[in-house]
């Protein structure tokens, strides 16, 4: 213990000291980070995880976790459908550095997710499984899916919660899905935020919600850049948020919650 304390300084070393001690020795699962698609929501991935196990653990626990960044503009010069090996070899690097689960940093990477997992001997914590289990826990039958034009026009990310259930509806003009692809890849994918952008998404999530969508999923890691539960009156998911719930609890405990027992601290 340092030798000059004051009292509230004393009081904070003891806390952090026995919170320590209370968790030496855990066996955190290290965690393997597809990221860099984009670099701006790569960052939400760090801090959340690192404060959700420092919220469950205390003291200076943080991830044990492995970055692999890759270069978005490779991916977007050959496009989505064409990215399978730059995926699945950044999930082979992290194999590499002996993770014991793999996340890929974005939705629109879940494309691949199932015939990845499918080579692979560790899991992939799949963000639209979390996403799932969020929604029927809200007891939603309908949403409204804001995404990359690729995710909100493939059937991956549809069909994964058309499983669980839950029918996904999307914007009705293509103007409206060109307007968000473009505002996601040279905005948000550059870290640019703006009052005019958040106005466009607040209203196309509007007109879902008048088309019937019970709640809307913010089914791209960058949209929660613009769109927050406060700036709406109806449920808003944060996949990037419930994913990170999914992966701090495999990290801690190496088991994914089921529908029963998953709890979101962010609706």
């Amino acid at each position: 213990m340092p030798e000059r304390f004051g009292y509230w300084e004393f009081l904070i070393w003891v806390r952090t000291f026995f919170d320590t001690k209370k968790h030496e020795g855990h066996d955190m699962k290290k965690i393997g980070i597809v990221g860099g698609i984009s670099w701006t929501s790569t960052l939400d991935y760090y801090k959340y995880i690192n404060e959700g196990i420092n919220h469950r653990l205390g003291g200076l626990h943080a991830a044990e976790c492995v970055i692999y960044s890759l270069n978005f503009s490779d991916i977007q010069k050959v496009g989505w459908v064409n990215s399978f090996d730059l995926i699945y070899n950044a999930c082979e690097k992290l194999i590499s550095c002996h993770v014991d689960a793999i996340v890929l940093g974005a939705n629109t990477a879940h494309l691949f997710a199932d015939e990845i997992q499918a080579h692979l001997d560790v899991p992939i914590i799949h963000i639209a499984e979390a996403t799932a289990k969020a929604i029927k826990k809200e007891n939603l039958s309908k949403v409204g899916l804001l995404a990359t034009k690729f995710t909100m026009e493939m059937d991956f990310y549809k069909d994964k919660l058309l499983q669980n259930n839950i029918e996904t509806i999307i914007p009705a003009e293509n103007k409206d899905v060109e307007t968000i692809q473009y505002i996601l890849k040279n905005e948000l994918g550059k870290g640019i935020v703006s009052e005019a952008s958040k106005r466009k998404f607040i209203r196309f999530a509007e007109m879902l919600v008048d088309r019937g969508a019970q709640g809307i999923v913010l089914g791209c890691t960058e949209i929660p850049m613009l769109i927050h539960p406060s700036d709406v009156g109806f449920p808003v998911f944060d996949t990037t948020k419930l994913h990170v719930e999914q992966i701090v609890e495999y990290a801690i405990t190496g088991c994914i919650p089921s529908d029963e027992s998953f709890t979101s601290k962010y609706e």
